[in-house]
């Protein structure tokens, strides 16, 4: 391939119907997202799933409209691509040759680390699926370099990698009783211990084919979803300490896994992202953050066999922006905006640990 090709792939923007233009220099190459609901940007469209989201009013306040993310209008990973300088990340059911040097997005709705995750919904790509999407994806920027191993490690070090998984293991598996039994044999602390173990596992996949600069983002309170409000919260506003518990087991395992990865892996700088304590800092004082709604949805919803998704065409609230959640699980762009900011641009020290993205970027 003609070295001037290979150059312009790797510093130029694509850009494209519906792309937003990149706002300023691009501070890393590219960008990978691993996920389900909060990075989906269309992968799940063609899946026979009840966890898709490519239908109106999903996307109501994005440009190019529904395209399959679970907003109103950005996602974090969009808002945090931005702020790198870089455009939309393309899904990777959509992908190009050319895109994938910007970065891919596999995030899929429903996905967990178990793989048996969120099956009663149907079609759904699981964590490890992503990874092995991803490693196709490095094998194509390896070709795209002349099979050159050191040129395609040294740019793929460059790049940021963010994962935010592990919310489905709890809403769409341990908290399902009549449908998985994972409740039954593992207790909270058990199954919190499972799911890092497997997690840490394709973490360390994803190192050895690349990845050095990774940001991990916890659970939040998803107790405090309008969803498990409605099913377990006694008034409709105060949490489920049982589901909030659990989820923070889970992000305390995985707070510890980014210490025991930045000092056994090589060159690794890993993050962790408190996603709970940016989103309780919202629940308890939501006014500061321009919020008057956070214990309902600001769309109609309908339950899919357990995923409580927007009514397809109903009109959603118009004050969008003073909604925390968008449907009964997922924020809304203006909270998507808040939770990418602070990633980005920590405003407290418990905000990301030990530093945050803007620090990543510069080691």
């Amino acid at each position: 391939m003609n070295i001037g090709i290979v150059v312009t792939m790797i510093v130029g923007f694509w850009s494209g119907v519906g792309r937003a233009q990149a706002q300023t220099q691009a501070q890393v190459p590219c960008l990978f997202f691993f996920g389900d609901s909060w990075a989906d940007s269309g992968n799940n469209n063609q899946l026979w799933t009840y966890a898709r989201a490519n239908y109106l009013p999903y996307g109501i306040d994005f440009p190019s409209g529904p395209t399959g993310r679970f907003s109103n209008g950005k996602t974090a990973p969009d808002v945090i691509a931005q702020l790198l300088g870089l455009n939309y990340i393309p899904p990777f059911a959509n992908v190009g040759v050319r895109d994938i040097f910007n970065g891919v997005n596999y995030g899929s709705a429903a996905a967990g680390i178990r793989e048996e995750t969120g099956q009663h919904l149907g079609g759904r790509i699981s964590f490890r699926r992503q990874v092995q999407n991803h490693i196709r994806t490095v094998l194509q920027i390896l070709n795209s370099l002349g099979g050159d191993g050191n040129r395609t490690a040294t740019y793929l070090s460059r790049c940021i990698y963010s994962f935010g998984v592990g919310t489905d293991d709890y809403f769409n598996n341990y908290f399902l009783p009549q449908l998985y039994s994972t409740s039954r044999q593992y207790t909270p602390q058990q199954y919190a211990d499972l799911l890092n173990q497997a997690y840490a596992q394709l973490l360390r996949v994803m190192y050895y084919y690349g990845a050095r600069k990774m940001v991990l983002y916890g659970i939040g309170p998803i107790g405090c979803t309008p969803y498990a409000l409605a099913q377990n919260s006694p008034d409709g506003r105060t949490c489920v300490e049982g589901i909030n518990s659990a989820v923070q087991l889970f992000n305390t395992r995985l707070r510890s896994l980014v210490d025991q990865f930045n000092s056994q892996l090589p060159n690794a700088r890993v993050i962790y992202v408190n996603v709970y304590g940016i989103t309780q800092n919202i629940i308890t004082n939501p006014s500061s953050f321009g919020f008057r709604v956070t214990n309902a949805g600001c769309c109609r919803v309908e339950r899919n066999n357990g995923l409580v998704t927007c009514l397809p065409l109903q009109p959603p609230c118009t004050n969008r922006n003073e909604f925390l959640y968008w449907d009964a699980r997922n924020p809304t762009e203006a909270a998507n905006k808040i939770f990418a900011n602070r990633a980005y641009n920590a405003q407290s020290s418990s905000d990301a640990y030990p530093f945050d993205i803007s620090r990543l970027v510069q080691i």
